[in-house]
């Protein structure tokens, strides 16, 4: 059986990807911060933060097949707001965060020999939009911490990151709060909607298992279209 670590599966899209993988029969090892959610038969949750906590090895098994980062901060301001402050604080949690989770894992992730990471982006970083200085500067430093990894850990580790377009989850709670805004949202996505989680998870527990073997190194754009076409 299978061993997956989720860091964030309490909400949003790990919350997602947790369920897709325990229907794949997989042991999953789930991290919380403040939605605590009671243990399942092959759901373990764990409480951790990203900022300040280290995971306790003796929670998780010694051989680790995938783990996916998915913690996250959508902070849209003016760039004359931009505070060194407020950048760090998300640089932290989105790549200082993530490179200490897998530096800590890394030794029981290359114990499978076929093991995956994944990691999360955004359509931002290919794509300028305004009051987006902010989130596009640490996502970009995961999508290059994406593509070292992958050459670094490969051929028995794969790494890839998945940027979404606007997704209905809480991060995105101001920008889709009322039916009027999610309209609106919906109007500028080719597919003339904004992202559901399961659709963004999905694409992730791909990534994550061994139906993505021959893909490493990626960053897959799940986004409606929003980041290719212009219509």
């Amino acid at each position: 059986m299978r061993n997956y670590v989720i860091i964030g599966g309490s909400s949003g899209i790990g919350k997602e990807l947790v369920s897709l993988l325990e229907g794949y029969g997989a042991n999953v090892f789930a991290t919380y911060n403040k939605n605590e959610i009671k243990d399942r038969q092959n759901i373990k949750f764990i409480k951790f933060d990203a900022l300040t906590d280290t995971l306790n090895l003796d929670d998780l098994p010694e051989e680790i097949h995938g783990l996916a980062y998915c913690p996250g901060s959508i902070n849209l301001k003016p760039f004359h707001r931009f505070t060194e402050e407020d950048f760090m604080e998300d640089f932290k949690l989105q790549v200082l965060g993530a490179t200490k989770v897998i530096k800590h894992l890394l030794s029981k992730i290359k114990k499978s020999k076929d093991s995956s990471i994944v990691l999360f982006s955004t359509v931002a970083v290919q794509s300028g939009f305004s009051f987006h200085s902010q989130v596009a500067m640490s996502k970009g430093a995961i999508e290059g911490l994406t593509r070292s990894l992958a050459a670094e850990l490969s051929p028995t580790i794969r790494v890839n990151a998945i940027a979404p377009s606007l997704t209905n989850t809480s991060l995105a709670g101001q920008l889709l709060n009322t039916p009027e805004k999610v309209n609106l949202q919906s109007e500028k996505n080719p597919l003339k909607k904004v992202g559901d989680p399961k659709d963004i998870a999905e694409a992730a527990a791909y990534l994550l298992t061994p139906k993505s073997s021959w893909v490493t190194g990626q960053v897959l754009h799940v986004d409606g279209g929003f980041s290719k076409l212009k219509l």
